[in-house]
């Protein structure tokens, strides 16, 4: 129960108790309110009771929305308490996702949503423009991932009984084709990068001996290297819409050795070099990539320069950065199943036993062909 005591006109003092403590005192929480002044006299009251009731509410359990909260309102709120646990690039996909969203149930209360609702939604959402057209299906669906993971709180929190997500009807979405390069077009790529300036030069070459992401690619240091050809992968840079270029831990949150061809190491030795040429020795924390003042380039120069160079030598247009990786993880797949494999498999690419069996279909069809 929430005690009220009035200070002025417009000025109210809450105190909430939430039980009694290991030595029999009373757990308080007080907070002082301000009526604005857009609220009537006749209506202080109201406002006042229902203020001391979202006060105790959360204090109480922590949070302050109930089954009559709207939508757009708790996402807000859950967004602000995921802030913690989510990368930058995770928490601004799922406001990019909710901002879509919104204008279709953002105004209705969570306990109104129903199975029907979404699905209303996800016929609105499929007539979006997109690309190529129109919204494919597997975006709609993440639409309505992100709708549930948010409903999947509100019922964690007992605000609702369960989540009307989980009974939407969904299509079957489209499988798409995962275009992988063939050894002898790799081997025309690496002739090509072998004209690029060697900041491009290391950079490719180590993305396809190594598979590493862009974003880890961009995060390596001079002092991420523990040994002869050897490195440690710790970091990922990305750039998120507001914040410019974040860094944090790689997407699975371990970190992981590599060991790379001789050829690459070399690469390497002679960046460094142009690097001190140009600006001096790098200094061990300095990042390995850098343009010539010393700055590291958007992890999407990488992968313009690189959708230049397949534009201008005739690669198939769905060829992008990540592609290499592919590639990498299909040279993997190809090889002899031995021990070797299994450690450049699962410890060197790193991918999580869902992601595979999502991109299993591929690999596979992979294999048909050769």
């Amino acid at each position: 129960m929430a005690y009220i005591k009035q200070k002025s006109e417009r000025k109210y003092k809450i105190t909430v108790c939430n039980g009694y403590k290991v030595n029999g005192q009373k757990r308080m929480k007080a907070q002082t309110i301000t009526v604005p002044p857009e609220v009537p006299k006749r209506g202080i009251q109201q406002y006042v009771m229902a203020e001391a009731e979202r006060i105790e509410k959360k204090f109480k359990y922590g949070i302050e929305e109930n089954d009559q909260t709207h939508f757009d309102r708790y996402a807000e709120a859950w967004l602000k308490r995921q802030e913690p646990y989510f990368k930058a690039t995770t928490l601004a996909g799922y406001r990019r996702n909710l901002e879509i969203v919104c204008p279709f149930i953002g105004g209705i209360p969570l306990a109104k949503i129903r199975p029907l609702t979404l699905e209303e939604m996800c016929e609105e959402l499929r007539k979006r423009p997109g690309r190529n057209g129109s919204v494919k299906e597997c975006t709609v669906q993440k639409y309505l991932e992100t709708v549930s993971s948010v409903l999947e709180d509100a019922k964690k929190n007992d605000i609702i009984p369960f989540n009307p997500a989980h009974r939407v009807r969904k299509r079957c979405a489209e499988k798409e084709k995962q275009h992988i390069p063939q050894k002898y077009e790799m081997q025309r790529l690496l002739k090509i990068i072998m004209d690029e300036p060697i900041l491009y030069k290391a950079y490719y070459t180590m993305a396809i001996a190594t598979g590493l992401r862009r974003g880890e690619l961009c995060a390596l240091r001079w002092e991420d290297i523990t040994g002869p050809f050897e490195f440690t992968i710790r970091h990922s840079r990305s750039y998120v819409a507001g914040q410019g270029i974040v860094e944090s831990d790689t997407k699975n949150h371990r970190e992981r050795v590599i060991v790379i061809p001789a050829q690459v190491w070399e690469f390497l030795m002679s960046l460094r070099h142009w690097q001190t040429i140009r600006s001096g020795k790098p200094e061990n924390n300095q990042p390995i990539f850098t343009d010539l003042d010393g700055h590291v380039p958007n992890p999407d120069t990488f992968t313009r320069h690189l959708r230049r160079l397949y534009a201008k030598n005739g690669f198939p247009q769905e060829y992008h950065l990540h592609t290499l990786r592919h590639y990498y993880a299909t040279y993997c797949r190809r090889a002899p199943a031995n021990r070797l494999q299994l450690t450049c498999w699962g410890t060197r690419i790193q991918h999580f036993w869902n992601v595979l069996i999502a991109t299993r279909r591929i690999w596979q069809s992979v294999r048909r062909r050769t």
